[in-house]
């Protein structure tokens, strides 16, 4: 596995984290505030709702990649307490060494499979919990499931938030599947995609939000119309249409996420 971290070009002070043939992570090294990825982007409307700006967070990042999300709370809650799950080796060794984190940022970086480590975590310990969970360009099944969303539910502190990054396409099965999933354990839950992707024009990334609580619904969804490509934030009866009547993944049934088509190899 080729795991390395290239400068952007056109773009001074941005690099891409690239693994084989996927670009994973697009970093603004010069403003770790700056989200590059769409994706990025939308989970951080959450991060930016919960509770009052600049209070500092305990956050899991399950899926550490090039750290572009623990960079951002990290610029913008300052003294959050923040740790990070990576199952590539390399790609932990090539981020330290060529995109470090700037001076003062504390992130906890653990080398292992997200869903063991977050087995082993104690119980209501973390305030948000991000899962950015790919085996080269796809979801592995075991980290979409009931179960596993139990676990974090687990973890999550009585107002916890969970984000959840997957990519489909199609008929979006696969992320309906663990949508209904995280509807089933959660108290409140949304997705948040494109309307090209909503309709099965193309192949994209979908948020998925769960509280246990009440998510920040009407500030995400603010944040989100005022985007520079807006998005569509499914909650209450629209969230309830998007699953349509899909099962929700269970260690049982589960599958990895379908591959990207010819030529989609970078969210």
């Amino acid at each position: 596995m080729d795991v390395r971290i290239e400068p952007l070009p056109g773009m001074p002070g941005h690099v891409v984290l690239a693994v084989d043939d996927t670009t994973q992570t697009t970093l603004d090294m010069t403003d770790p505030s700056n989200l590059v990825d769409e994706y990025t982007g939308h989970i951080a409307y959450l991060i930016d709702a919960i509770g009052t700006p600049e209070e500092p967070l305990r956050v899991l990042h399950l899926g550490a990649g090039g750290l572009a999300l623990a960079r951002y709370v990290a610029a913008t809650r300052p003294r959050s307490y923040q740790q990070a799950v990576e199952l590539n080796r390399d790609v932990i060794d090539v981020v330290r060494r060529d995109a470090p984190l700037a001076k003062g940022v504390r992130v906890k970086i653990r080398n292992g499979d997200a869903r063991l480590e977050l087995s082993q975590a104690p119980d209501e310990c973390y305030q948000v919990i991000i899962a950015d969970l790919f085996h080269g360009p796809v979801v592995p099944a075991h980290v979409t499931t009931v179960e596993f969303l139990s676990e974090a539910a687990r973890v999550l502190t009585p107002d916890g938030h969970l984000a959840v990054n997957v990519c489909d396409g199609g008929q979006l099965r696969f992320a309906r599947g663990m949508a209904t999933a995280v509807n089933e354990v959660f108290g409140d839950a949304a997705a948040l995609l494109e309307p090209g992707v909503q309709k099965g024009r193309r192949f994209g990334n979908v948020v998925l939000f769960g509280a246990k609580a009440e998510l920040p619904i009407a500030d995400i969804s603010r944040r989100a119309a005022g985007a520079n490509f807006p998005s569509r934030v499914l909650h209450g009866r629209e969230f309830a249409r998007f699953l349509g009547g899909i099962p929700a993944a269970t260690d049982a049934t589960a599958k990895p996420s379908p591959t990207p088509p010819a030529g989609r190899l970078s969210w």
